[in-house]
């Protein structure tokens, strides 16, 4: 039986959801091994001056504790 945890990050980019979702998890895995899954739990966008100028996901990753 395995025992998963799950924690919350948030994570931003100026290009996109998709790519503030593969930073945030990128930048997680240098200290969490074996991510297994992640689940974007909300999007938002940062304005100014009537532009969007950065993408931002919270994500939930669950990975295996050992």
């Amino acid at each position: 039986m395995a025992v998963m945890k799950v924690i919350e990050i948030m994570s931003d980019s100026d290009k996109s959801w998709e790519d503030a979702t593969r930073k945030g998890i990128a930048k997680a895995s240098k200290s969490i091994k074996d991510i297994k899954s992640a689940w974007v739990q909300s999007q938002s966008v940062t304005v100014k001056d009537g532009e969007v100028k950065s993408f931002r996901v919270n994500l939930k990753l669950s990975f295996e504790v050992q």
